[in-house]
């Protein structure tokens, strides 16, 4: 078969595309996934509560990792700026993870406990009432909604598919752990939840 050939007929060019693009995919991912140090947790990282995993999901509604990563790389300056480098282990759990590699704001690895909740509530509401140089945008209207505590077991129970290991007590108990709660208090979970198990390597 020419090149010229192939070139031409677009059909054939795309399915060709495709089988080369899924073979080095495979490539890649396949190895990483018998390695344990990358499908096994990190000591002290365990499955989001209820109440954070409704936190992450507005994570990323809102679009919060379009500008915040959530992966300390291991160069001198973003350790000593962040924290100890991020480890594989410590988002096993993360479905789809979010790395992120923009960092129009702070990377916010290690941000749990850093700060009180009183302070992530001002923050979120009105960044620039703390950080007036700020050009991250206010989510004033996270107060007033209420989360939809019906949908937190169907969550969890979708994720014990895929390996997190959620016990049937705490999907049972999910639902009472986020009704009557604001998606600014389930967000506010989700951020102080982040990095506390690496507290060790600090």
């Amino acid at each position: 078969m020419k090149h010229e050939f192939i070139e031409k007929n677009i059909g054939l060019l795309g399915v060709l595309i495709a089988i080369v693009i899924s073979f080095g995919g495979l490539v890649e991912i396949i190895p990483l996934t018998q390695q344990a140090e990358l499908t096994k947790p990190a000591p002290g990282v365990v499955p989001y509560s209820a109440l954070q995993l409704e936190g992450r999901d507005i994570y990323l509604r809102e679009g919060c990792y379009t500008c915040h990563s959530q992966m300390i790389r291991p160069l001198r300056g973003e350790v000593e700026r962040y924290g100890h480098y991020s480890l594989a282990g410590e988002s096993v759990y993360d479905h789809p993870f979010q790395f992120g590699s923009k960092r129009t704001g702070p990377d916010l690895a290690r941000v749990g406990g850093k700060y009180t909740d009183e302070w992530q509530r001002l923050h979120l509401v009105n960044p620039r009432d703390l950080v007036p140089e700020s050009n991250m945008p206010g989510f004033p209207w996270l107060q007033e909604r209420k989360l939809d505590s019906t949908l937190t077991p169907t969550k969890m129970r979708a994720l014990r598919s895929v390996g997190v290991p959620y016990t049937d007590e705490q999907i049972a108990t999910a639902s009472s752990e986020t009704e009557g709660r604001t998606e600014m208090e389930a967000l506010i979970a989700y951020l102080q939840g982040l990095g506390t198990a690496s507290k060790q390597w600090n």
